[in-house]
């Protein structure tokens, strides 16, 4: 596949393929004869993770060390393992405080509708 259709496929630009490439958060992607990138589907493969763990959050450093970590072999499986349930406990961190946030917004949107089907808000309300 071309830079072009997996830009278009994965909706990241070609300059973000380019770069994840160059600063080591995927392997080098191998190349035509006339030097255009022609990514296989284990290249597509680490396109589709860097995606997933950079949506989530997951630093651009911590990315090279998996790949690097990665690409030394099973005896870093441990450390791999040990990296993404680490990025795994921040994620759930995360998600612990967005859900309290939404049930306090839920609480204040209900009293909203209450207060717009009664006519009355009170001082409590703007708690």
């Amino acid at each position: 596949m071309t830079i072009a259709e997996v830009s278009k496929q994965y909706d990241l630009t070609q300059d973000t393929l380019r770069y994840y490439e160059r600063v080591g958060m995927i392997p080098p992607v191998n190349r035509t004869s006339g030097g255009l990138r022609d990514y296989t589907e284990g290249d597509l493969r680490w396109v589709e993770l860097a995606k997933c763990l950079r949506s989530a959050g997951l630093p651009v450093e911590v990315m090279i060390e998996y790949l690097k970590l990665t690409q030394e072999g099973n005896e870093t499986i441990p450390a791999r393992r040990e990296l993404l349930l680490k990025q795994r406990e921040q994620l759930l961190e995360q998600k612990r405080a967005i859900e309290s946030t939404l049930e306090r917004l839920d609480y204040k949107i209900g009293r909203y509708e209450k207060a717009m089907e009664t006519g009355v808000l009170s001082w409590r309300d703007e708690e």
